[in-house]
């Protein structure tokens, strides 16, 4: 289920276990690189909202859960343009 001759042709050969596709999804050549782009690119998107937990931890000085319920009590109050007009950076 989900691999015949030729499927992991082209993996890294340290990885530990075998190729992993229990709903048959890599079958088709084609199909199986579309996939990895898609993985790839969703792994990116998840880097950069990171990147985004990061900036807004500096920016307020508090955790992703803390801003998420000051913005919850206060949509109108606690948001990005609020603290975007108060954000003045030091020469």
């Amino acid at each position: 289920n989900g691999g015949g001759p030729g499927f992991a042709e082209g993996l890294d050969s340290l990885y530990p276990g075998e190729v992993f596709d229990p709903l048959g999804l890599g079958d088709d050549p084609e199909t199986l690189a579309e996939l990895k782009v898609k993985e790839i690119k969703n792994g990116r998107l998840a880097m950069f909202s990171n990147f985004g937990f990061f900036v807004q931890a500096i920016v307020t000085g508090k955790g992703p859960i803390e801003n998420l319920s000051d913005h919850l009590a206060d949509p109108g109050k606690n948001n990005a343009f609020a603290y975007a007009t108060k954000f003045t950076p030091g020469l």
